[in-house]
């Protein structure tokens, strides 16, 4: 496996949970501070319930709880059920089930949950099945096996996909769970449905390994985190196991390049680092137009490399497979007004007639590389694949 250093920290959808009941809230009052009883309390009544609240400052990591846990409110040990992400255990107690809606600001112009969207909720219920299970440190998915040793969880691969995308205000159902992957790694897999239907929407399966937080190299599994987590692995796959084919690196000869792409201070995570989904979006972007209109992404494979910081300038580069190459120039035929047989413009009617001669009809592959502009070279971000099939007529809110 190749060396890389790419960091998967993920977001983390906020709710409040103010006025309800938590059974494994922390007694506030009962918190020690620096080896003295927390004491200074607040008394409010509303519609007859006395509400006492607890004044809890930050302490040093003296193996008291912080005010950073007392807000997260991390469980300890093992739980059934989430009541404010409407989670469950599943699976025997071992995998992870969670319920959610698809917001207005989760979907395209399209009214369908985007790329991004899914990635994000992959990302959300897998740090939720971490803290469900009474393992989560203070790290993002981190054990306390992981963070005693200095370890946190890099992902090396992805893949996702989608037969049909969920529409806005749908209610969805994610299945995630986890899977032993060789002697130092594990596989995190993600099946959504629809609710209402029961209807499989997508699959994911992602593998990772560890990483040393300090030198940033690849870490072995101690034993002590393998005791951690081997109790929760399931032999069940989201996606077949098939030998990965190479996903081949481009260069700038490449049909599309988008160059001098620097991240904003909202593409980065807390670590400084662009967020991941970010990487996917740069990778869309230089999908032509005509061909996000007229077709939908159905697989995405992710392969990364490396990290990539505020400073770096990133480039994107995209390659169609031949049958989008010859796509890519029938179109540029017909831009080019090259009418045939009377006016009739062959490139349109191949492209708009569905395809007669029958390329037009077979998924499309595009090959991607993210690069970080280098002054003696370009170092790999990540590799891409993404397949496209043609959209159906009878796809949600389509103008097809």
């Amino acid at each position: 496996m190749a060396t890389f250093s790419y960091l998967a920290y993920f977001p983390v959808r906020c709710s409040s949970n103010r006025d309800s009941y938590d059974p494994n809230k922390q007694k506030l009052n009962n918190i020690k501070i620096n080896g003295t009883s927390t004491k200074s309390t607040t008394k409010q009544v509303e519609a007859g319930v006395t509400t006492t609240f607890t004044s809890v400052a930050s302490v040093t990591a003296n193996g008291y709880m912080t005010e950073q846990k007392v807000r997260q409110n991390i469980p300890t040990t093992k739980q059934s059920v989430d009541h404010f992400r409407q989670g469950i255990a599943v699976e025997g107690g071992v995998g992870y089930r969670q319920r959610v809606v698809i917001r207005s600001y989760e979907v395209g112009p399209d009214k369908t949950a985007t790329l991004e969207s899914i990635l994000n909720l992959l990302q959300e219920t897998a740090l939720n099945h971490v803290w469900m299970s009474g393992l989560l440190s203070d790290g993002f998915g981190a054990t306390h096996g992981m963070m005693k040793n200095d370890l946190i969880w890099v992902v090396s691969r992805m893949q996702v996909q989608v037969d049909q995308y969920a529409i806005w205000g749908e209610v969805l159902e994610i299945d995630t769970w986890v899977r032993a992957s060789g002697k130092n790694g594990m596989k995190r897999d993600w099946l959504i449905r629809s609710q209402a239907t029961g209807q499989v929407f997508a699959r994911a399966t992602s593998t990772w390994v560890m990483m040393n937080r300090k030198t940033r190299r690849l870490s072995k599994m101690p034993e002590e985190v393998r005791a951690e987590i081997e109790p929760w692995f399931i032999g069940k796959q989201a996606i077949a196991d098939d030998v990965p084919e190479k996903i081949v690196k481009l260069d700038n000869k490449a049909m599309y390049v988008n160059s001098n792409l620097k991240p904003k201070r909202s593409d980065l995570d807390m670590n400084h680092h662009v967020n991941n989904v970010k990487y996917v979006r740069w990778m869309l972007e230089t999908i032509p137009d005509h061909i996000l209109e007229s077709h939908q992404l159905s697989d995405i494979i992710l392969e990364y490399r490396r990290e990539c910081g505020s400073s770096d300038i990133v480039q994107s580069l995209c390659d169609p497979d031949e049958e989008g190459m010859l796509i890519e120039g029938l179109k540029q035929q017909e831009n080019r007004d090259m009418n045939l047989m009377n006016g009739f413009s062959l490139a349109a009617g191949i492209l708009e007639g569905g395809g007669f001669l029958g390329f037009e009809k077979q998924p499309l592959m595009y090959t991607h590389l993210l690069q970080i502009n280098g002054e003696t070279k370009n170092e790999e971000i990540v590799r891409g694949r993404t397949t496209w099939n043609k959209k159906s007529p009878t796809t949600p809110f389509s103008s097809m």
